[in-house]
């Protein structure tokens, strides 16, 4: 198993029992997926989903910039792909559904995975 992630990190997965594997490509693209993680209920047409971050080459003082998920969601009642997440990415044998979510408030020293994992939430519970 790949480990790349600082120990901050892996330590803020672990305690908080967060299934989690690192995956390192055959192309060197660097991977945390989560999960499977419970979703907001009645939003989506799935009741939970695989979250894949990709992890920069300078992690933690270059921030991830959008997320990914497993299985590709719909909103609920429309059956619509959310607002900005309908882009297909290709990642460790599995294509994964792109929520372009950018990243312009990243404090170098001071955010982490837990920073990202935050925003992830947000932008699932606040999707449009």
């Amino acid at each position: 198993m790949a480990t790349f992630l600082p120990s901050a990190c892996r330590r803020y997965l672990e305690e908080r029992s967060l299934p989690f594997r690192e995956v390192l490509t055959s192309d060197s693209q660097r991977g945390l997926i989560l999960g499977p993680l419970p979703l907001p209920v009645g939003l989506f047409n799935a009741s939970e989903a695989q979250i894949l971050i990709l992890i920069p080459t300078g992690y933690p003082d270059i921030p991830p910039d959008m997320f990914y998920v497993d299985p590709w969601l719909k909103q609920l009642p429309n059956n619509v792909d959310p607002k900005a997440a309908s882009v297909a990415q290709q990642f460790d044998g599995k294509t994964w559904q792109r929520w372009s979510r950018h990243n312009n408030t990243w404090r170098p020293g001071k955010d982490g995975i837990w920073t990202m994992i935050k925003r992830v939430e947000t932008a699932l519970k606040e999707a449009k």
